[in-house]
């Protein structure tokens, strides 16, 4: 999963019923094979991200 800078992220809720969060990329860490996000949440709260399965990339063109 490659993301970049200005990417989105679209991040599922894990079981039935929960709420998904959104957010931009911030910053791109760590390696290929270990990717680490800096992500700004919709909500303002900043965080990093390793991104899994339940994770979305939508690349902003």
């Amino acid at each position: 999963m490659r993301a970049s800078v200005g990417d989105r992220v679209i991040i599922h809720g894990r079981v039935v019923g929960a709420a998904g969060r959104a957010g931009e990329v911030l910053e791109v860490r760590g390696d290929e094979a270990n990717p680490l996000l800096v992500v700004r949440y919709d909500d303002g709260h900043e965080a990093i991200l390793s991104p899994g399965s339940d994770c979305e990339i939508r690349h902003e063109s």
